[in-house]
């Protein structure tokens, strides 16, 4: 049966609105100067968006030890907690990749070796909230992955620097801090300037400029992937609490005013309560302006038929984060395959992704989680081959099939390559080549 919307998103029944600010244009002058101008355009947009022109935006050793002093003990405890979850469950990752090499044939090896990302960027966002949880997701797996410099960067709040976000940073393994904030940080790590060096990759999620930025600056640099607003989909059938449905979609829906909040459900008494208790719960939340207008406008409550359809259709929306608050909570693992991260059971929380349980929170939006995971240590590493061919023989051989594949081709470049091998090895005869111009094989060829 088709689903039936008991709601919709305003934006999503209004077909969205028109964007009223050139994020596109704005981006790309922002990336012009900073690679025209360096440190000064660097400095001049500081000031314009962020109010923030320090002496140095990058903190001294000595800068981060205070400032690290100033942050309460218990905070400073859970860092500690949470990023030894991170750390563990990353080191996990990067040993499930192994280097390996493989005799195809007798004098034939070939391999493959994961190499960590020599410079790497972390952009960890912070204008509304100070997001220490980035720090960890982006900073430490890298480390864990094994890049030996990382520099890091996060906006200050209001002027201020946020002191318990440097902690995280700080303890994450950063090599550099930067107080720097939106594009002007992520343009100044992607292009170089003056006293922040170029890097080969940055990570990070970011507001719409951040997001435009990496965008934009995709080729010079890699990124992990382009993120939008948090998302949060509930799959959940007759037995789930319609108040933990209502609390778990308001807690994804503060992150922004723009974050989808989907509930899909084959009951409609628990879509209904559901529904009920986003009301009443709303106007008691601290962030009620942000999550209400999330809610208002993106939030989206769907019943099916049963369990099966639930699930097809929540692939079909290939949320960042998917709940699944069911009796067979794991039967999802099976069913779905299109999520960021999927969270099994009442136990399991997004927040739980999000702040402290140890996987990483940076992860595909806007349906991109159908043709890509998230963030992990994979996405610091460079899987490279080589080949190497010790026996003579072997190599006149695939000489002589790499003649043959390449003409195929019509690379005759390619194929007199082959060609002089077999020639060399074996004696093959071609009539490119003249014998008296091309040195007798060794005993063992150096290749």
């Amino acid at each position: 049966m088709a689903p039936n919307y008991l709601k919709t998103g305003e934006a999503k029944a209004s077909h969205g609105t028109v964007p009223t600010v050139d994020v596109e244009g704005i981006v790309k002058g922002v990336i012009a100067d900073i690679r025209s101008d360096g440190d000064s355009a660097v400095r001049r947009y500081s000031e314009k968006f962020d109010k923030w022109s320090p002496e140095n935006f990058k903190l001294s050793k000595q800068q981060i030890q205070d400032t690290i002093a100033t942050v309460d003990k218990q905070i400073i405890t859970d860092i500690h907690k949470v990023q030894a979850n991170v750390r563990k469950f990353a080191q996990a990752q990067r040993d499930s990749l192994k280097d390996f090499e493989i005799e195809m044939e007798p004098g034939v090896v070939l391999g493959h070796r994961n190499n960590p990302i020599e410079k790497v960027g972390a952009y960890i966002p912070g204008g509304r909230y100070p997001l220490l949880a980035s720090a960890h997701m982006t900073i430490l797996t890298a480390k864990v992955a094994g890049c030996p410099h990382v520099i890091a960067c996060t906006p200050p709040i209001n002027g201020i620097i946020p002191n318990a976000t440097v902690a995280a940073m700080h303890y994450a393994g950063a090599d550099e801090i930067y107080i720097l904030g939106g594009v002007q940080a992520v343009a100044a790590m992607a292009v170089g300037t003056e006293t922040v060096p170029k890097v080969g990759f940055l990570a990070g999620p970011g507001n719409p400029f951040v997001a435009e930025a990496k965008k934009q600056l995709f080729g010079d640099i890699g990124i992990d992937l382009l993120a939008g607003a948090t998302e949060i989909l509930i799959v959940a059938d007759e037995s789930a609490d319609p108040y933990v449905v209502a609390t778990d979609l308001l807690s994804q829906a503060e992150h922004g005013p723009d974050t989808p909040a989907i509930l899909i459900t084959n009951s409609e008494d628990v879509a209904k309560k559901s529904m009920a208790f986003v009301e009443e719960l709303l106007p008691n939340l601290p962030t009620k302006a942000l999550a209400g207008t999330s809610w208002r406008d993106y939030g989206e409550v769907a019943v099916v038929g049963d369990l099966d359809e639930a699930y097809a259709l929540a692939d079909e929306y290939a949320s960042e984060h998917v709940q699944i608050l069911t009796r067979e909570p794991r039967q999802a693992l099976e069913k779905m395959t299109n999520y960021g991260a999927i969270f099994l059971g009442e136990g399991t929380c997004v927040s739980y992704g999000d702040k402290c349980i140890g996987t990483n929170h940076v992860l595909p939006t806007r349906k991109n989680a159908i043709h890509t995971g998230g963030l992990w240590v994979g996405k610091y590493l460079r899987t490279v081959t080589y080949q190497e061919v010790t026996s003579q023989k072997a190599s006149a051989e695939l000489g002589r099939l790499c003649g043959r594949a390449a003409r195929a081709e019509f690379f005759e470049g390619h194929a007199r390559s082959g060609d002089l091998r077999a020639h060399k090895y074996e004696n093959d005869s071609y009539d490119w080549i003249d014998p008296s111009q091309v040195a007798a094989a060794e005993s063992s060829p150096k290749m």
